[in-house]
């Protein structure tokens, strides 16, 4: 089942220069850890490892510059834990689903991928938009609890409920199931 599986990190790479920037921070660094640990045992199983992130109105901008205006910014301590190597791909997004107007699709479907991973930020708006897009393409989806982030946990935890209900999308955190087994019981 893993070898059609791919991370997805969503909207880590943040400057948090918003309103409501402080609050998603705060959230936002108790999942850190959780994400490093996936995106490790990800990069062991061979699993390719995609960021789909915003351009914060940087619409001439390289992914490299995007990511050093976030590295100078609030959100730069988590920023500094969850940079991209250098084989992990990089999409920029321009609103909340990393599906709508993007290459990801494509780059899926290029990968054979049928099982993805969604984790970041914001839980309630962008990696639910991206949820949504990607079960409307039967995309099969583990949303690990403990690996995404909101403004409020109120609001994360309804996401993750409406996820869990309207999309079929397992919200087990990693410490209860793996990459193993989190698509056992997701519709194939």
């Amino acid at each position: 089942m893993k070898d059609n599986t791919a991370l997805i990190l969503i909207d880590m790479i943040n400057k948090m220069d918003f309103e409501g920037g402080e609050d998603l921070l705060e959230n936002t660094k108790p999942i850190v850890d959780s994400i490093i640990n996936l995106k490790r045992q990800a990069k062991e199983s061979g699993l390719p490892v995609i960021y789909v992130n915003d351009n914060f109105g940087l619409w001439q901008e390289s992914v490299e510059n995007v990511i050093e205006v976030c590295r100078n910014e609030r959100g730069r301590e988590v920023v500094e834990q969850v940079l991209p190597d250098k084989d992990d791909f990089f999409i920029i997004k321009p609103k909340h689903s990393g599906f709508y107007s993007t290459q990801l699709d494509i780059l899926l479907s290029h990968l054979g991928v049928k099982n993805l991973i969604l984790t970041g930020i914001a839980g309630d708006i962008c990696v639910l938009f991206t949820a949504d897009d990607a079960y409307m393409r039967e995309y099969n989806l583990w949303v690990p609890s403990d690996c995404t982030a909101s403004e409020t946990e109120k609001n994360n935890d309804n996401a993750l409920r409406l996820m869990k209900r309207s999309m079929f999308a397992n919200i087990q955190p990693t410490s209860e199931t793996n990459i193993e087994n989190a698509f056992q019981q997701t519709k194939q």
